[in-house]
């Protein structure tokens, strides 16, 4: 898919980050874009910031990823208004605020929460949204956002995160193999946003928390708002990579047909490497720490 001029495009967790990113990329050109957003405070403040950037139409949904039902209506609107769908992008994500926890001490809605969101919200898009865009027998291509981290190698620090981005990129290579075996011109992506630490507000997601997955107030707190924030008031040395070279490299790599949407990094090819080696040889994994 090398033009995205008159396609339609879904974007989940379209109203920040990288998704408000990809919907901007995506509106310069020239496709049709859907916001999907579980904050609706949000949604139509971008909808106007996007629909200034190309010639397609953009429209605004509420939608709560979490939720089945709540998927398939955001399908069923946007087939019901553009008839097709090209592009679907199952972006919506959470962090869990859980760095430096043990994984025996984390509450069990933390981990609802980070499963409903980061996994189910995948599965849900995929189950709203593929069986329409195979019948359609369009081209057509649906990326999932998985993270270097758990994806691909598990920070001990963030274990619920890891876990969840570890189901993305199986439930990513399953559907790619499985679409292959339709034969159609419907296929799957994995993107891993980076190369470094992206600089979103994903540190703030307990803002948008449900009540649902809230056991106390302190889980509903944020410390940071951003990765810029969390570097420039603690000193950490890390690099950032902001969210529009991410979305950048995404449709990059979708016109040129890739499913591993990954970035170069010489430090994640290091690391990958060594985990594999590690699993051929059938050693324990060492300290991360």
């Amino acid at each position: 898919m090398n033009n995205f001029s008159g396609r339609v495009a879904v974007v989940t967790g379209g109203a920040s980050g990288v998704g408000k990113c990809l919907c901007a990329d995506l509106a310069r050109a020239g496709a049709n874009v859907v916001i999907a957003d579980i904050d609706p405070a949000r949604l139509e403040a971008v909808r106007v910031e996007i629909d200034a950037l190309g010639s397609g139409q953009v429209l605004a949904i509420a939608c709560d990823v979490t939720k089945e039902a709540s998927v398939r209506a955001l399908a069923d609107q946007v087939f019901g208004h553009f008839e097709t769908v090209h592009i679907l992008f199952n972006n919506a994500g959470v962090g869990l605020g859980e760095a430096q926890r043990k994984l025996w001490t984390l509450p069990l809605s933390d981990w609802r929460w980070g499963i409903d969101v980061n996994v189910l919200g995948v599965i849900h898009g995929i189950a709203a949204f593929v069986p329409r865009m195979i019948e359609a027998g369009q081209e057509g291509v649906i990326v999932n956002t998985s993270s270097t981290n758990g994806g691909l190698r598990s920070l001990p620090n963030t274990p619920i995160y890891a876990a969840t981005k570890a189901a993305v990129t199986s439930i990513s290579e399953v559907l790619h193999q499985q679409l292959l075996r339709e034969g159609g011109k419907l296929r799957a992506a994995t993107l891993f946003p980076g190369p470094h630490t992206v600089n979103t507000a994903i540190m703030a997601s307990g803002e948008v928390r449900p009540a649902d997955y809230v056991e106390n107030e302190a889980q509903t707190k944020v410390a940071y708002r951003t990765m810029e924030d969390l570097v420039r008031t603690t000193g950490l040395k890390l690099k950032l990579t902001e969210p529009a070279e991410v979305s950048a490299f995404a449709l990059e790599g979708i016109r040129a047909g890739r499913f591993w949407l990954l970035p170069e990094s010489e430090e994640n090819d290091v690391l990958i490497a060594a985990r594999t080696e590690q699993i051929l040889a059938r050693r324990d994994p060492p300290s991360a720490w």
